[in-house]
């Protein structure tokens, strides 16, 4: 028997159902032969104790052999058809849940890809985790287990009890009083077991994040001699563990004797009014052992039903929780300009490529607003009323506001241009906006007002892919996937050659020290490239930049984690890959942005103060004291 578990109950089971009975509606031919099947299980189990009432009176007690010998044969052959059909709907279900869980964890993924980064800022890593992994298995165990067992049990107490009824309807009282006793005693040990298995899964997660922060944290718990205390720590949140699984098994591991004491009183009493119903001539003796067998097997479909109501509803909690996240609204995009590989004739036309050429262009539909005189009659009318505008890279900021929450402010007002080549550096204390500033060009939030214009293009009437296609970033907290380091340097760009990535490497200083590792190029990375030195990864991260060949180039202190000779040589290698691009850096390290073009100083999401290194010096305003090191960067 299976025992109970700690859930919660969907908000709304209702529309969950429907959510649920969608994909289960893809395969309901299936999912009907499943049923049919499991009526024939069920059908062949509940007429096989039927038959001994015929087998007893017409062939046992007369002593008919050979009448004996036919009708054991039949019933072995029904129950074999049981046994079959059994083997069939089990097959078919495990067959049909794994579809159904492949399904909705495609559609989940997919979703997930198209929801604004906002989400994501509001919920913890965790807490997303667990619904592909928690909520999905909860979801497949029922569909592979609950599901047809709900069923089975379900059919095996309505035949049970109908076939106790029509064996004997005085006798059935004593059964029906047994089983209403026994539901009662589900109820009650479900109830106070169901409570404690659900504070046991609060403490396990509780004791399971904690050992995960300290094996993650081993070398600062070292170095602090935090051993004991988080020792401590551990004690006392495995003893609040043990606590609560022993009140949840005490309930739940008393509920089966209980169950199992009652349904014996019931056999016991029903066997002696039985017996004397048939010594007083009532009934005979092949009901009787028809009725004790009915008597006896009634038990385990009503403790097996409730379990699995119970599992039932922890699955649909689960999978409450994924379609909710299905129902997060996806990321706007209502973009209708979108990027294409060009060739440029030289006649001065441009002519779209099916292939990637290293050319790019924004293809404008025809009634979209854009400001060609920006790009010095750059644009250039195509076929159907479309403009291909060449991509150039100039990016303009005008009076933008945004803040990541209405009532708090990040950016008040922010005007600057980029011209296509140009390297614009932004400098400040933290949290003066500098990295809003790149999110919003990328679009991964939405302004408050103000506008963005990219050659100039509202960047709202671009497609957001297309746009980030159009882009590369270099962040602090560089990211690696698991694959060789080639597949992580081709991210930047997929259908890149061999020599490509090598000669992107070449130019991120990183090719050296690849080439010094066991397998190259070739060598696999794991668990974020934790092979890697931190600067080895960063140097990657500017490679997969490199390979991408950008107009704009974003770069979020992207040698924050280099030593300073290698920050040259990266920086030497940078100024062959930002040739005729547009460079936005963000950087603490001020001497890495003292070649910039334009050097904007932010403070509370204002530009204070603006030029190239030379003047803003002899300004003496809030760069000059940034620079000597008069004033630190809080």
């Amino acid at each position: 028997m299976a025992r109970y578990v700690g859930y919660k109950r969907p908000k709304n089971t209702k529309k969950t159902l429907l959510a649920l009975s969608r994909y289960l509606g893809n395969h309901k031919w299936l999912l009907a032969l499943v049923a049919l099947l499991v009526l024939i299980s069920t059908g062949a189990n509940i007429m096989g104790t039927y038959l001994l009432k015929p087998v007893i009176n017409r062939f046992i007690l007369p002593g008919d052999t050979k009448g004996l010998i036919t009708a054991v044969a039949a019933m072995g052959l029904m129950y074999l058809c049981g046994v079959l059909a059994t083997l069939g709907y089990n097959q078919l279900m495990v067959i049909t849940a794994q579809k159904v869980v492949s399904e909705i964890r495609r559609d989940l993924f997919a979703h997930v890809q198209k929801l604004p980064l906002k989400y994501f800022d509001a919920h913890t890593h965790g807490d997303l985790m667990s619904r592909f992994t928690n909520d999905v298995d909860t979801v497949q165990e029922a569909l592979n287990n609950s599901f047809t067992m709900l069923i089975q049990s379900f059919l095996m107490i309505v035949g049970t009890i109908t076939m106790l009824l029509v064996l004997s309807i005085r006798l059935s009282v004593i059964v029906i009083v047994f089983m209403i006793l026994m539901f009662i005693m589900i109820q009650f040990s479900g109830k106070r077991s169901r409570k404690y298995f659900t504070r046991q899964q609060e403490q396990l997660g509780s004791i399971n994040g904690f050992v995960e922060e300290m094996v993650a944290g081993q070398k600062v718990e070292k170095v602090f001699n935090h051993e004991k205390a988080d020792f401590e720590e551990f004690c006392k949140r495995n003893e609040a563990l043990r606590k609560a699984s022993t009140s949840a098994l005490s309930y739940s591991s008393m509920m089966v004797p209980s169950v199992v004491s009652l349904s014996y009183a019931n056999y016991a009493v029903s066997a002696c009014v039985g017996g004397l119903f048939t010594l007083a001539g009532m009934f005979d003796l092949g009901s009787l052992a028809s009725y004790l067998v009915y008597v006896r097997q009634s038990a385990m479909p009503l403790n097996q039903f409730t379990n699995q109501i119970n599992f039932l509803l922890a699955a649909l909690s689960g999978a409450e929780r994924i379609f909710e996240m299905m129902e997060e609204p996806e990321e706007v995009d209502e973009g209708k300009v979108t990027l294409c590989n060009v060739n440029f004739k030289p006649d001065g036309s441009v002519e779209e490529a099916g292939e990637y050429t290293g050319n790019f262009a924004w293809k404008v539909p025809k009634g979209t607003n854009f400001d060609a005189s920006v790009l010095k009659q750059a644009a250039v009318c195509g076929t159907d009323g479309l403009v291909y505008v060449p991509l150039r890279g100039r990016v303009d900021l005008k009076n933008v506001v945004f803040g990541y929450a209405k009532e708090r402010q990040i950016l008040n007002g922010i005007s600057l241009y980029a011209k296509p080549g140009q390297k614009i550096a932004f400098v400040g204390s933290t949290g003066a906006g500098k990295t809003t500033i790149i999110n919003l060009i990328n679009r991964f939030y939405e302004i408050d007002s103000g506008q963005i214009i990219y050659d100039g293009i509202n960047i709202e009437d671009i497609k957001k892919d297309d746009l980030r296609r159009s882009l590369a970033m270099v962040v602090q907290e560089t990211h690696l996937f698991t694959g060789t380091i080639a597949d992580n340097i081709r991210y930047g760009r997929l259908n890149a050659s061999d020599e490509e990535v090598i000669r992107a490497a070449k130019v991120a200083n990183a090719d050296s020290f690849i080439r010094r590792l066991p397998d190259g190029y070739q060598t696999v990375l794991y668990s974020d490239g934790a092979n890697l030195s931190q600067g080895q990864r960063q140097l990657l991260a500017i490679a997969r930049a490199a390979i991408a060949q950008p107009p704009v180039l974003i770069l979020d202190e992207a040698t924050s984690s280099v030593d300073t000779r290698t920050e040259r040589l990266i920086e030497k290698g940078m100024d062959a890959i930002m040739d005729g691009r547009t460079v936005f850096v963000i950087a603490h390290r001020l001497s890495t942005v003292r070649n910039a073009k334009a050097i904007m100083v932010l403070e509370h999401g204002q530009i204070i103060e603006r030029g190239d290194h030379e003047a803003l010096l002899e300004q003496k305003g809030r760069y000059y004291q940034l620079y000597t090191g008069q004033f630190e960067l809080e």
